[in-house]
């Protein structure tokens, strides 16, 4: 399952771990991504925290946190290679994961479509 939030940031969930990433949307306003600052494996985050930042050519914008969690782990080769959140930013570009402490967080997020509505308006 994936959701989306207002914030643009997907979420891929399974079970209670979900890979956390900017939609393509977000990518497309930033530009070229030339730095990403992801969090440290092992904080925690509340949802709506600044949990990262991604610079792009135009401007730098915050990630934040889609649901109450933990981060787990961080993708390295995004920090090697920030242009990957451009290239692929569903796939190999996402940015880190968390073990969801509040599932029922995601509720209140977007599906696709309603995601994809909410993007073009």
């Amino acid at each position: 399952m994936i959701k989306y939030t207002e914030d643009h940031e997907w979420l891929k969930i399974d079970g209670d771990i979900a890979t956390v990433g900017i939609t393509v949307h977000a990518q497309d306003a930033l530009g070229d991504v030339v730095f990403v600052d992801l969090p440290a494996v092992g904080t925690v985050f509340t949802q709506k925290e600044t949990a990262g930042v991604v610079e792009s050519v135009k401007a730098a914008a915050d990630v934040y946190m889609p649901a109450d969690g933990e981060i787990i782990e961080v993708n390295a080769a995004l920090k090697d290679d920030p242009s990957l959140a451009n290239s692929d930013p569903l796939g190999t570009g996402w940015f880190f994961k968390i073990k969801l402490s509040a599932p029922a967080q995601l509720d209140a997020l977007m599906d696709e479509t309603s995601y994809a509505a909410f993007a073009n308006t």
